[in-house]
């Protein structure tokens, strides 16, 4: 499998964005286009074991050959990730909607244009973790029509509009929570949500559950109002023992592989 990485000037970002690539191995010697996946913090492809994963599941034909992009993020994370709409009652994300625009305007016409790949949304997905996937919700949120998969791990669904000692309430200030509630339902797009027991401490309104999980739980409630159903527009994984880096989420990786990958386009 072949492994490169490169850098791409952003007009939006008004930055170099270094990329990794992971192409099937047969890349070179094959005509056939190929399905997109583009992952959010692609400086962690080491950490995740991406490779000898994504190499694996080859071997065993589980998944269908993809290239996958990872997008580098650096010292403005903060400010690039997040809901492109609303930045949080920090002012975090306040370059979010930039980070959009140039995965949109920019990475993806420069992929098409260099690459052999699947143009139909229904071969295309993205994914991030932490608060790179909540990035990943809220760009195939508001864009379906170029993305039809999303995969959050550990997502920063917690991400709000209003601090806690300012009248904070679970119901009206998760900013990702209330865009889905107050936006049409989206068909064509599906949903793959991880959270790990130990992904954090924290636990606000004192139910025994950490506040990781229960912000997960409650975007799939906002989903299942929209109309979408368990296990057939989205899908959870638990993982016992799972903490927020991305030893968990490479673990996990390869079961979102299989979900979103598994057949052929």
């Amino acid at each position: 499998m072949q492994n490169r990485t490169v850098s791409l000037h952003s007009r939006f970002l008004e930055r170099q964005v270094s990329l990794t690539f992971l192409l099937p191995p047969n890349y070179d010697e094959s005509t056939e286009a190929y399905p997109l996946l583009i992952l959010n913090d692609g400086q962690d492809f080491e950490r995740l074991r991406l490779s000898e994963r994504v190499e694996a599941l080859y071997q065993q034909e589980a998944i269908s050959s993809l290239m996958i992009v990872g997008v580098h993020a650096n010292e403005l994370r903060l400010s690039e990730y997040g809901t492109a709409h609303q930045p949080d009652y920090k002012g975090r994300g306040n370059r979010a909607e930039a980070h959009t625009k140039f995965i949109l305007q920019e990475l993806i016409p420069y992929l098409e244009e260099r690459f052999r790949l699947v143009t139909d949304a229904k071969a295309r997905a993205i994914a991030g973790f932490s608060l790179g996937g909540l990035s990943a919700l809220d760009i195939a949120w508001n864009h379906s029509e170029v993305f039809s998969k999303v995969g959050v791990f550990s997502g920063s669904l917690w991400w709000r509009s209003r601090a806690y000692e300012e009248g904070y309430d679970d119901e009206n200030d998760r900013i990702m929570h209330v865009q889905i509630r107050k936006s049409a339902h989206r068909p064509e797009l599906k949903f793959w949500l991880q959270a790990g027991t130990d992904d954090e401490k924290d636990d606000r309104n004192h139910n025994g559950i950490i506040d990781a999980i229960d912000d997960t739980l409650d975007l799939m409630k906002e989903l299942k109002a929209k109309g979408y159903q368990p296990d057939v527009d989205f899908t959870y994984e638990e993982v016992a023992g799972g903490q927020h880096n991305p030893e968990t989420w490479g673990a996990i990786m390869p079961v979102f592989l299989k979900w979103a990958f598994a057949s052929s386009f």
